[in-house]
């Protein structure tokens, strides 16, 4: 059963547990280094080994997302262009704008926008394939404008490869795990190299993006998902449901409530209990309720906002939009009875794709911002720079960087 506990164990509660990355890189490293070496014979090697891979090319073949395409069923086609919809509508909403003002008399500064070239997205199909990561990175990248959209997913699944071609994304190459992203990061002959690889994935991905980030753009390192939900009152299985729709993702996941009300947190373990009886999730979910979760009294609303700032959670649930004024530090915001985290995995329009961990504290989740290049511009005319000239030259030689004064005084003489 859940734990319900008083706040002053709140440290301990909310410590996360650290990812074994040092393990995971100790395996991972040999991998990218022979992806490096070898390009796709190292990337087929692994593929069949840890993937069970047996074709011939990880590139899937057009006609095979097509097939798959039509092997969708209408009612989940007709959920995809829902989902479609409210993701590509929101990540126009979060494009940066192209625009330049005068500063003064001839000196014009202003900002051009140019999307990546390539981008790679990983898509988990694990215990549970993920239709919705494709969307939620490809459709994106398209508002971007990037060119080249490539999926890697360790296995054929239908939603899947339907869903890309729902899309029309056909880079579409059946590799997992730490080769496939060592593939996108070096470049091989099929796989193209990538300007940017994006998504979430298991501990040997994240690793895998972690070594490799100076060698090719990331989003970021994600770990074990989690939600943090804030409540005085409400109803308990409405809890009880969002706190074990994140509980069965992983063993590994945490669902935390924090409430100044002992009647509610009773409520809500009880309603967990009963949830779990049918759930067919249930192998996972009562071992990440049991190990990473807990209901922890607050003295108030108040102190509950604190800690979860504190925390900087993944997914934060709050009672009402009066509190938005205190959120400092989260991925992603759910406000009201009404919206569950399960709307924004799917269909809401904000992107699921998170930073976990607190990260949050640094940045937000996946946006269409993460696909373009933003390019400042700037246009001087000769009067403009005589009256910056005095400011650059005596800024550049207090650096002892004289020609860069002498680049300024060449034009005014």
């Amino acid at each position: 059963m859940i734990r319900i506990v008083d706040s002053s164990q709140v440290s301990r509660i909310l410590a996360r547990k650290a990812a074994r990355f040092a393990e995971a890189e100790a395996i991972v490293r040999p991998i990218l280094e022979a992806v490096r070496k070898r390009g796709d014979k190292a990337v087929l090697e692994y593929a069949r080994k840890f993937d069970g891979f047996t074709g011939r090319s990880m590139l899937v073949p057009e006609k095979e997302l097509n097939a798959a395409r039509e092997r969708l069923s209408p009612g989940f086609r007709a959920a995809a262009r829902t989902a479609s919809r409210n993701i590509r509508a929101f990540a126009k909403l979060q494009m940066p704008e192209a625009r330049s003002r005068m500063l003064d008399r001839g000196q014009r500064v202003g900002q051009i926008v140019r999307p990546l070239d390539t981008v790679a997205a990983y898509i988990p199909a694990g215990r549970y394939p993920l239709p919705s990561t494709l969307m939620m990175t490809a459709i994106p990248a398209q508002v971007a404008g990037v060119e080249t959209i490539c999926a890697a997913t360790p296995r054929a699944v239908d939603e899947i490869f339907g869903t890309a071609a729902l899309l029309k994304i056909r880079n579409v190459f059946q590799i997992g795990g730490a080769h496939a992203i060592a593939a996108f990061a070096y470049g091989t002959r099929t796989v193209p190299k990538a300007d940017r690889i994006v998504g979430p994935g298991n501990i040997y991905v994240a690793a895998a993006k972690k070594l490799l980030a100076g060698e090719v753009g990331i989003d970021f390192i994600a770990g074990p998902t989690e939600i943090l939900i804030v409540a005085e009152e409400g109803k308990p299985a409405w809890i009880a449901a969002d706190m074990l729709a994140q509980a069965e993702h992983d063993v590994e996941a945490s669902a935390i409530l924090l409430t100044p009300s002992r009647r509610l947190a009773t409520a809500v373990a009880q309603e967990i209990e009963t949830r779990l009886a049918d759930l067919p999730t249930a192998g996972v979910a009562r071992r990440s309720i049991g190990r990473n979760s807990a209901i922890i009294l607050v003295r108030s609303t108040e102190e509950a906002i604190d800690i979860a700032n504190r925390f900087a959670p993944e997914h934060l649930s709050i009672p009402n939009s009066r509190l938005l004024s205190r959120v400092r530090h989260a991925g992603s915001v759910f406000v009201g009875p009404g919206s569950p985290e399960a709307a924004g995995d799917y269909a809401s329009g904000p992107n699921h794709v998170l930073p976990t961990s607190g990260a949050a504290r640094g940045r937000g989740g996946l946006s269409a911002a993460d696909f373009v290049k933003v390019i400042s511009v700037q246009e001087l005319s000769l009067r403009a720079l005589a009256r910056l000239a005095p400011a650059i030259t005596t800024l550049a030689r207090a650096e002892g960087l004289e020609a860069h004064a002498r680049s300024v005084e060449v034009r005014l003489d």
